[in-house]
């Protein structure tokens, strides 16, 4: 997920302009902020409550335990059909006259646009930041876990889908919960969908949008000089609109291609960095494996890495919230396990990969201070997290890293930083939009509305900086795991026979690949 906290806003790796701009945004919001504040502020502390005794947020500990059981309940499909979920990204299995809208790499790609971004950048820095390298393993451990909770919601997904004759699709996890609940004869399931859809649109217009918008123009303006924001939302909104009116199909042309550049171009970068210090990769891993057991004298010892990879993990990926289902249900297949499989995939690229690349250049770049004596990582005054050359953190300290090595990727943070809001806000344009039309009706007059509305909050996202609002939509979109997870568990037992069923045809050939 992108979604950062609010206070790395000031740490924007070139913004010297951005603590200007968001005092003088706060003056002019400071009412809209504080009259919010008292409305929501119950509703975000609860979901944000830490465990009693401790600093770790239950929600994340919900989505960890869930992933735990997901994994254990379904024999570590993760592993089991890892190659498999290839093949089918790849297109093997892909029958051109399946129903659908998309191919399993357009959703791959589409569902990857709204989680890989600045949680990957600015929360993996705050993470090991905080609590040392260590955090990493846990973070990696939470990523593979994670990995089942995607395939059994992309799974029910599809399953529960509606097709129209048109040919266009609408699923998620309104769709699975209303369904399989009333299949079952579970009660509670139409107001569940419900629910989870009034979250889904809250957590649209917010974290996948407004503060998308607000942190691609602090980036912006960082490097060119501070402008007014409505400036970048009017053309943010242009651009995104542009893109969404044609829907799911005109969003995954966009995102198949943005995203494998905008991985290749932040991956890359890392690599260059890895291997100009490739002499110092095998120490960096034991850094990691290390301060994961021992904290090597971080805040919180063991259990502040432990906590702060876990955190990190459940914020980064989404698995468990719900998200990635809605855009995985416009896949062409008849079979709704294989996008579960190709589902999968993406807490491995997003959490596996992408998290732990700026990780290791971040252990390796010298930016954490180590006592030379004691082979520790050094506290800041506060001590609250490890003191940093020039005092960074967050976005600044992942790119006085890669600065380090390359002097001008400040510059390419900018055009990733745009480019993962980009890819966000028409990720949850169409999360959003199939919540909006599960509550008031399918419909073009209806998607319209919802579109037109969508763009208007880029505008009020890069103009303002109404810190209460961005909370509360944070909270909404886990909110969305409460209701998402818990119908999980109720419906997880569907999972399995569709599992079970696939995979003896697989075995038996009657899955048969595709010529193309």
């Amino acid at each position: 997920m992108k979604l950062v906290n609010k206070a790395l806003l000031a740490a924007v790796a070139t913004g010297a302009a951005l603590p200007a701009y968001a005092q003088e945004a706060m003056t002019l919001d400071e009412k809209v902020n504080q009259t919010f504040a008292q409305f929501t502020g119950p509703f975000v502390s609860l979901i944000f409550a830490p465990l009693p005794g401790t600093s770790f947020p239950w929600i994340v500990l919900w989505l960890v335990v869930a992933a735990s059981v997901f994994t254990i309940y379904f024999s570590f499909v993760q592993l089991r059909y890892f190659g498999h979920a290839i093949s089918l990204v790849k297109g093997d299995y892909s029958d051109p006259e399946d129903a659908g809208e998309v191919s399993h790499f357009q959703a791959l790609a589409t569902a990857l646009s709204g989680t890989v971004g600045l949680g990957n950048i600015a929360g993996v820095a705050v993470a090991v930041g905080i609590g040392g390298p260590g955090a990493t393993f846990w973070m990696i451990l939470a990523g593979l876990l994670g990995m089942a909770s995607k395939f059994t919601e992309c799974t029910l997904g599809v399953k529960y889908r509606n097709e129209y004759p048109d040919g266009t699709v609408s699923g998620g996890p309104m769709y699975y919960i209303s369904k399989g609940f009333k299949e079952r004869g579970l009660p509670g399931g139409g107001a569940l969908a419900i629910l989870f859809s009034v979250f889904c649109i809250l957590g649209a217009l917010g974290g996948g949008n407004m503060f998308q918008a607000n942190q691609a123009h602090a980036q912006i303006s960082g490097i060119v000089g501070d402008y007014p924001g409505w400036i970048t939302g009017i053309i943010f909104a242009g651009v995104v609109f542009a893109v969404i009116v044609g829907g799911i199909k005109s969003i995954a042309n966009v995102t198949e291609k943005v995203v494998p550049f905008m991985g290749i171009l932040y991956v890359g970068a890392a690599l260059v960095i890895l291997i100009v210090n490739y002499d110092q990769i095998g120490w960096a891993f034991g850094q990691i494996f290390a301060g994961a057991f021992t904290g090597l004298g971080v805040a919180g010892g063991f259990v502040g890495a432990l906590i702060q990879g876990f955190k990190r993990a459940a914020f980064s990926n989404e698995a468990g919230v719900g998200s990635a289902a809605i855009a995985h249900s416009a896949v062409k297949t008849k079979e709704p396990i294989t996008e579960g499989f190709v589902s999968l995939l993406e807490p491995l690229i997003d959490t596996v990969v992408i998290c732990t690349m700026t990780a290791l250049v971040i252990t390796i770049s010298g930016q954490l201070i180590i006592d030379a004596e004691t082979g520790n990582y050094v506290l800041n005054e506060a001590g609250s997290a490890i003191a940093t050359v020039g005092d960074t953190s967050g976005v600044a300290l992942t790119s006085a890293a890669f600065a380090s090595g390359i002097s001008w990727f400040p510059y390419v943070l900018a055009i990733a930083v745009v480019l993962f809001a980009f890819s966000t806000m028409i990720s949850w344009s169409y999360y959003g939009l199939k919540a909006w039309t599960y509550l008031f009706g399918e419909g073009k007059t209806s998607e319209l509305t919802f579109k037109i509305i969508f763009c208007i909050f880029i505008v009020i996202g890069a103009a303002a900086s109404l810190g209460p609002v961005i909370d509360f939509s944070d909270a909404a979109i886990f909110a969305m795991a409460v209701v998402n997870i818990t119908a999980l568990y109720f419906l997880m037992s569907i999972v399995r026979e569709e599992l079970h069923s696939y995979s003896s045809r697989l075995q038996s050939g009657e899955i048969k690949k595709f010529a193309h």
